[in-house]
């Protein structure tokens, strides 16, 4: 129990001496969870990589596309990538930005 509260405070402290490190901390506690639901394959041969990087990535235009309420230039510029990358990837992860062409 006592390490509990020690890690806890220890992603405490990393805040507030560099977020980055924090962010990156607590990423990868959460892919280790992840990585095990993941990795039980069985026979195949493991996309466990490939898997979790389509999700990070899903996921990352998913809060994009939020964020600039469904407009691609303004969350391709979020994610510092162009419209057209932002748009062609969007397609291949199977995303729609939910707004209606007229």
């Amino acid at each position: 129990m006592r390490s509990k509260k020690q890690n806890k405070s220890e992603i405490v402290m990393n805040v507030k001496a560099t977020p980055y490190a924090a962010v990156e901390e607590i990423m990868e506690k959460k892919l280790e969870d992840i990585a095990t639901i993941l990795s039980s394959s069985g026979d195949r041969k493991s996309k466990l990589y490939e898997e979790v990087m389509n999700m990070v990535e899903k996921g990352l235009f998913k809060i994009a596309l939020r964020r600039s309420n469904g407009v691609k230039s303004s969350a391709a510029v979020f994610l510092g990538i162009s419209r057209n990358t932002f748009t062609d990837k969007m397609v291949k992860l199977g995303i729609s930005c939910g707004k209606n062409k007229k």
